[in-house]
């Protein structure tokens, strides 16, 4: 997997405001058909602790937050199948759904988009599992649903043994892409030896951004890469949970079936 590396300076000055407010990846929101089937997983076989648990009326969906790290995991259960959620399961049977940032004041965060012209779901911040959040329409995000929030407390120190590391973006053109995420969230770029590839940094996590052909030509958000401080563990408790997955040296790879429609590497490096 590409390394990171020096930070390089987004060249869109349209980016200085949000760039100020943008503290880290706070969540990657997954859809799941149940959020009771996928418990066993990702609570008690990856060992991510349940921070809060809510029904949320007005997005139509049940949702869960586990501690991830510096970030959190989001499980999303739509009840009510005519619902975004409740859609997206239906058609592609779950899987990643949005990524959500952490800035320090959401309204203004919006209203600096909206001055911008840029597409909004959510022009005024409303109530979530994770605090006050907004949305931005993936029109305007190469494709890919992106949350706002500010939580209620401080961000958590990254000491959970199981953390988010990247989150892989695919894109027909990959650098555009990451340029677009630049110049609306003021994210730095972060020097790789990707070729096409262009990765940026939000905190301790990362978006990686990839040509759609290297995955099957499918775009927007495609894969999840998290690092297990105590990969022994990790693997000791995927054998007992009789979980199959491709052993590499300090690195696993999940496939979606067990996984709730994930992609997911896990790894011991940084």
């Amino acid at each position: 997997m590409p390394s990171r590396g020096a930070r390089h300076r987004p060249s869109d000055d349209r980016a200085r405001t949000t760039e100020r407010m943008i503290r880290r990846v706070h969540h990657i929101g997954i859809v799941v058909r149940r959020l009771a089937d996928a418990y066993p997983f990702y609570r008690d076989t990856l060992g991510l602790p349940l921070l809060r648990e809510a029904e949320l009326p007005d997005q139509a969906v049940r949702a869960a937050l586990f501690d991830a790290g510096e970030s959190e995991i989001e499980l999303l259960e739509p009840i009510d199948a005519r619902s975004g959620v409740g859609r997206f399961l239906e058609r592609r049977g779950g899987g990643l759904h949005h990524v959500c940032f952490d800035v320090e004041n959401v309204e203004h965060a919006l209203g600096d988009l909206a001055r911008r012209q840029v597409a909004l779901i959510d022009r005024v911040p409303r109530d979530g599992l994770a605090g006050r959040i907004g949305f931005v329409h993936p029109s305007a995000c190469a494709g890919v649903l992106v949350e706002l929030v500010t939580p209620p407390s401080q961000p958590q120190s990254a000491d959970g043994w199981l953390r988010v590391k990247r989150l892989v973006i695919a894109a027909a053109a990959p650098k555009e892409a990451a340029t677009l995420f630049q110049s609306l969230f003021g994210l730095e770029e972060l020097s790789i030896n990707g070729g096409h590839r262009t990765m940026l940094a939000a905190g301790r996590g990362a978006l990686l951004f990839v040509p759609a052909r290297e995955v099957g030509g499918a775009e927007g958000l495609v894969a999840l890469s998290m690092i297990a401080d105590e990969f022994p563990a990790l693997t000791a408790r995927l054998d007992r949970a009789g979980i199959k997955f491709l052993r590499g040296t300090g690195e696993v790879t999940l496939e979606p079936s067990a996984t709730f429609g994930v992609h997911l590497h896990i790894s011991r490096y940084e």
